[in-house]
């Protein structure tokens, strides 16, 4: 493939062959006509040696097709029917023209036409019909001529046009090189013809048919390298590769050969980027012209992520996307190992593979063997480069180490150490946020570290886990601005960025409050164990001491099953397909990759994604409950122990005195011991209706939060349902909200749509705001005055109206609303005679109705009110 031949012919005449054209130079002697045959069959024989070592000599060659030869100036005759008048001209001199044409130069007679943009004999000569057709079909070779000279004297002096576009322009020269030889051994042949005077019809005598034959594989040779051009116009680098690389897709092997050898020329440039960028990881592409682009402008921490970059057009169509990709990986891994990795370990020693593609013949051979050596190559040079920067990045700079200390630090993994920080820093996080210093926090953790296993961890993973405090919200305690932070610096930033730490922290603060709520949950059980003795002596409390155990059983329950996903079904199996994957990882970006996938799965499976945004809300108002039935059994403890303990200490003082002979209480004494026993227990209801409500804005919530679980598309919540309502408790309720939307549409008519739409809005959702919202109340008022029909509905109010009022009144209630409400004498009974507050009714034998159990049960109807209840 050293030279492409252009002008090796197949001297092959239309009625069999063509004798071949002789050489007048004197005393050359006639040589057997087997010689010429044989050179005919050798590919990339030139035609100037043909047409020496085949001539016969003037002296022994006579014409035997033309026994009465004439001479080569003498002008052929007019054929019957020419027009007179026309300038006649001889073949020779249409051979002289047909020359010049063939290396762009307007002839005498055949000149370029620009309209038609062709070169075209002049319409005043005179010649045959088929004279003229022979003599346009060898001026073709002049218009392709100069269609490839013109593409490479432009080119030639663009310097932007690269390195890939000059060796194309080289290829093209070389082929014109060797059309210009074939032109001048005919040019010489016809001044040794004119010089000697050899006759027309002599067999060595050039003739435009013997032009057109030997002209006709160059011919097309021009033709596929005119085809090349308008190809490959506007482009260069890789893509100019990729062009000329797609004419070698052909089944003429004469053509395919000619492109192989451009091909091999033109990809010389490319292969030799490649091999010294998978080498030496050097990347000197000043035009472009390479399928790996740099950034000069982004900085090291993200030279992995965003430096190096794929340029797609530029991909050459013989190399695949795969093997691309890896050449970018081998790179970007030599490059990455020493500019942030620090290590000056020489290529040679990564990478046991030889260099190979130092000429364009080597790089020619290449494609022979694309799929096997080519890819042998790539595949050595990627193992090898990536195994090396994995091995330093896992010995030198612990990753797996630090993986796992996410894990267990940020994901809450190490047990004991959590537990004991947070019995550690109770005290501080519920002080207002904004009265906590970093420092205090840092000396926590610290105590935390040292008092459990966490303190034989490796020190360098010690040093960066820290104390995070979050953006501080009006009202916001320490609990809600809390955070665990873990330093990262170096080549791992590359696998932990900032957008995973991002949403590492996302994952703590919302791991952080549901174990907060399993630590208030689990206080909560403590006080019930420990108060419960205490108050034995207190019966009248036992009732609330038993609704206020259900509501905490439901709430642990939930909080268990929540615990219970998060850890084993979200956590533990996410991490057990990261941390296979990144045992069988081949390179960094397989890590990288790995992770993204399991941060985004934790994300999306704790209900921290855009999609779970409603799911998340009303676990965070679970949430919020739980909070609020701690602080209220607080209350209720602290007011049940007040009270146990002023009645402990006026039974001593009353033994006290029985002992000393005195009496025991004196009767103001005891008139204010009763008054105040009457108070406390004039407060347990208060309790009871407090508990109650929590009890509905509970399990509405959760109620919701199971709706939304059945519905989600994710099958592991959808199965999380089920075990949070695994015996169907929640189901009864949920029958309720199905009955209240009944009523509503029955009496849409008459009490309207909106009215009805906030009554049923503050049941499914609970009452948490009922009477501090102003929309609320003004409806709610304007239900109680305007519209006598809503008796039935407001049976659904019943258990909470006389009962909300006073403790509500306490947190703030409305007094327009309050006051409003005393006043209202209360609804008609729906059903009277069903009433089980009727005068004589039976408590046992009440029939319910149409409502839901238990609705009608806490209190009379305003009928009845005074006559039974």
């Amino acid at each position: 493939m050293g030279s492409s031949g252009i002008s090796s012919i197949s001297l092959y005449a239309l009625n069999g062959p063509t004798p071949t054209p002789q050489s007048l130079i004197p005393g050359q002697s006639y040589q057997a006509a087997g010689v010429g045959n044989c050179l005919r069959q050798q590919l990339g024989s030139r035609l100037a040696w043909t047409l020496t070592a085949s001539q016969p000599s003037l002296q022994s060659t006579t014409s035997k097709g033309f026994p009465n030869a004439v001479s080569r100036a003498v002008p052929r005759s007019r054929r019957e029917g020419d027009t007179s008048g026309s300038v006649e001209i001889t073949e020779a001199n249409l051979v002289r023209d047909v020359l010049y044409v063939f290396q762009g130069i307007d002839g005498k007679n055949i000149k370029m036409c620009n309209s038609e943009n062709c070169y075209k004999v002049e319409g005043k000569v005179s010649l045959s019909k088929s004279l003229r057709d022979t003599t346009s079909r060898l001026a073709e070779l002049g218009w392709l001529h100069n269609k490839i000279r013109k593409y490479t004297d432009q080119r030639s002096l663009d310097r932007a046009f690269g390195l890939v576009g000059q060796s194309f322009c080289a290829a093209l020269h070389q082929e014109l090189k060797e059309y210009y030889r074939l032109l001048s051994v005919l040019h010489s042949q016809l001044q040794l013809e004119d010089d000697q005077g050899v006759n027309l019809g002599l067999e060595s005598s050039l003739t435009l048919r013997r032009l057109l034959v030997w002209t006709y594989d160059p011919k097309i040779r021009l033709k596929t390298l005119a085809a090349l051009v308008d190809h490959c116009q506007g482009r260069k680098g890789g893509e100019l590769a990729s062009a000329v690389h797609a004419y070698t897709k052909t089944g003429d092997p004469y053509m395919r050969s000619l492109v192989q050898h451009i091909l091999g020329l033109v990809s010389h440039p490319v292969l030799n980027f490649l091999y010294r960028w998978i080498y030496d990881g050097e990347l000197e592409d000043t035009y472009h012209e390479f399928f790996v682009a740099s950034d000069p402008t982004v900085k090291t921490d993200r030279l992995w992520h965003d430096k190096y970059t794929l340029r797609k057009s530029m991909i050459p169509s013989f190399i695949t996307m795969e093997q691309s990709k890896k050449v970018l990986l081998i790179g970007k891994s030599i490059n990455f190992l020493h500019q942030v990795c620090h290590d000056q370990t020489p290529s040679t020693k990564m990478i046991a593979v030889a260099k190979s593609a130092e000429s364009s013949k080597d790089a020619a051979d290449l494609f022979t063997d694309l799929e096997n050596a080519f890819q042998e190559k790539i595949d050595a040079a990627y193992f090898e480069t990536s195994k090396y920067l994995l091995d330093v990045l896992n010995k030198k700079y612990n990753l797996l180490e630090h993986m796992q200390a996410m894990r267990r630090y940020l994901l809450l993994g190490q047990g004991d150490f959590i537990r004991h920080l947070m019995d550690l820093l109770k005290p501080e996080l519920a002080r207002p946020a904004t009265t906590l210093y970093q420092h205090n926090l840092t000396g926590i953790l610290e105590t935390a570290v040292r008092a459990t296993n966490a303190q034989f961890d490796n020190p360098e993973i010690l040093k960066r886990l820290d104390v995070r405090l979050l953006e501080v919200s009006p009202g916001d305690t320490g609990w809600d601005v809390f955070s665990l932070d873990y330093h990262v610096d170096g080549p791992i930033a590359t696998v932990f960025t900032r957008e995973c730490m991002s949403h590492y922290l996302r994952v703590f603060n919302f791991l952080w409050r549901a174990k907060r709520m399993e630590y208030i949950l689990t206080d909560i059980w403590k006080g019930h164990m420990c108060n419960a003795k205490l108050l034995k002596s207190m019966p009248e409390l036992s009732g609330v001491l038993h609704q206020c155990h259900v509501l905490a059983s439901e709430m642990v329950h939930f909080i268990h099953q929540m615990q219970y996903y998060i850890t084993f079904e979200v956590l533990e199996c996410s991490w057990d397909e990261l941390w296979n994957k990144v045992q069988q990882a081949q390179d960094l970006d397989h890590i990288i990759a790995a992770h993204e996938v399991f941060l985004d799965t934790i994300i999306a499976r704790c209900l921290l994604d855009s999609d779970s945004r409603v799911l998340l809300n009303q676990l965070r108002a679970v949430f919020d409950q739980i909070i609020e039935l701690q602080n209220a059994q607080d209350a209720m403890y602290r007011a049940a122990l007040e009270e146990l303990q002023l009645r402990l200490q006026f039974e001593e003082r009353k033994k006290q005195r029985e002992l000393e002979g005195k009496w025991g209480v004196t009767a103001s004494e005891e008139e204010e011991e009763n008054k105040r026993m009457k108070e406390f227990q004039d407060s347990i209801p208060k309790m009871c209706s407090q508990l109650r409500i929590l009890t509905h804005f509970y399990q509405g919530i959760v109620q919701q939060f199971l709706v939304l679980l059945t519905t989600s598309s994710d099958e592991s919540l959808r199965f999380l349902s089920f075990r949070l309502d695994f015996n169907e408790h929640l189901e009864v309720a949920r029958s309720w909200l199905g009955h209240l939307d009944r009523v509503c549409v029955y009496d849409s008519q008459q009490m309207g749509v909106f009215e009805l739409g906030v009554m049923a809005l503050c049941l499914q959702h609970g009452l948490k705001d009922f009477g501090t919202s102003l929309i609320f109340t003004e409806s709610f008022v304007q239900l109680i005055n305007n519209y006598p029909q809503i008796d039935q509905v407001w049976g659904l109010f019943l258990p909470f109206v006389p009962t909300l009022l006073e403790p509500l009144g306490v947190r703030g209630t409305c007094p327009a609303m309050q006051a409003r409400v005393a006043l209202w004498p209360g609804p008609r009974c729906p059903q009277p005679r069903l009433c089980r507050h009727r005068p004589g009714a039976s408590p046992a034998g009440a029939a319910e109705g149409p409502l839901p159990k238990g609705l009608l049960k806490s209190s009379p109807c305003s009928r009845h009110r005074t006559a039974g209840g």
